[in-house]
């Protein structure tokens, strides 16, 4: 027997159907108006926008609160403040564990449209809480690892417990920003970013990303954080590879042949094509073409700058060429992403 509810669910049938269920006795007449209305008036999904309304209204709410305090920072106090934001990490946590969910190795949804970004709230209350006591009271003194490192190891318990990328990919950022300050502090208070250290600690901590995401597939231990984890990893093995490539560090690997590190991007590009093709990942595919696209432009470019005449006219040659070549590379990806 058909019923109302499943007529008025369809969305592909067109009125000579609903005309002929009528017609044989299986719909009623009210039935029938309201799959024409339906039809008319389809419905219209505000999911997305509804989320980043949301996202912005809590980024918004910090950043206010933040522009409030320091606008009034003299007559408020520091205490006062403190405690505010106190009150509205303590807040967002204890609304968060009343009504999460129990741990599970796979992912657990949340229980409501508004508790993510509640749990958001609280813990950028919570970093700015940290920041706020090491930044007027200096609570871990001239120790700047300790203080990004507490923060992270948090970031990276509640993002575990509560099942939230968002707050892993805070986590991610934050151990990246420990193990830049723990590399070289003066270097980078100072501004000078493009060390030696820090570009060998950032191409490790990419390989040692990629490796957290392929081992939380493979162990199915939150496997859908590795989509976290492969992003951030790709990024920064790449951008170390060819950073170190373009600013020559190639003579402290092996002197004269500077290459070396665009030789490691199309290793590394081999080996993550293989993974994102695993994971039916267009967005990771695009990215590991755009860098090995880079690199070998790089070598192209090199080799043209030889003669003057062969920058002048075979560059833009190449480059007009390349960029149709990658247009249809992307495009058989994308058929072949569908056909697997």
């Amino acid at each position: 027997m058909i019923t109302k509810d499943f007529i008025l669910s369809t969305k592909n049938m067109d009125a000579d159907f609903y005309k002929k269920l009528y017609e044989e006795g299986l719909i009623n007449q009210d039935t029938l108006e309201k799959a024409h209305h339906r039809q008319q008036n389809p419905l219209f999904s505000v999911h997305w926008e509804l989320k980043t309304l949301l996202y912005l209204g809590v980024m918004l709410l910090s950043t206010g609160l933040g522009i409030l305090i320091y606008k009034n920072i003299d007559s408020i106090g520091h205490q006062v403040i403190l405690l505010f934001i106190a009150l509205i990490c303590g807040g967002s946590f204890a609304y968060c564990i009343k009504h999460k969910k129990p741990f599970s190795r796979e992912r657990v949804k949340s229980p409501n449209s508004f508790f993510d970004y509640i749990l958001l709230l609280g813990c950028l209350s919570l970093v700015s809480f940290l920041a706020y006591l090491q930044f007027q009271y200096e609570v871990f003194g001239m120790n700047y690892g300790m203080a990004t490192l507490i923060p992270m190891l948090i970031l990276f318990y509640i993002a575990y417990e509560f099942d939230h990328m968002g707050i892993l990919a805070m986590a991610i950022t934050n151990l990246g920003v420990y193990l830049g300050v723990t590399v070289n502090p003066y270097s980078i208070l100072a501004g000078d970013f493009l060390t030696k250290d820090v570009i060998y600690t950032y191409l490790f901590l990419g390989i040692f990303l990629v490796a957290a995401g392929y081992f939380s597939r493979e162990y199915n231990f939150k496997k859908h954080f590795k989509f976290n984890y492969t992003h951030f990893g790709l990024n920064l093995v790449f951008l170390a590879l060819l950073t170190a490539y373009f600013v020559d560090y190639g003579d402290d690997v092996m002197p004269g042949y500077n290459s070396i590190w665009l030789l490691g991007v199309f290793i590394a590009g081999y080996f993550l094509y293989i993974d994102a093709l695993r994971d039916k990942s267009f967005y990771l595919l695009l990215l590991i073409i755009l860098y090995v696209y880079i690199a070998f432009s790089a070598l192209v470019l090199k080799m043209l700058f030889i003669t003057e005449s062969g920058i002048i006219i075979l560059a833009p040659m190449y480059f007009i060429g390349s960029a149709a070549g990658l247009i249809i590379v992307l495009s058989r990806l994308n058929k072949k992403l569908k056909d697997i």
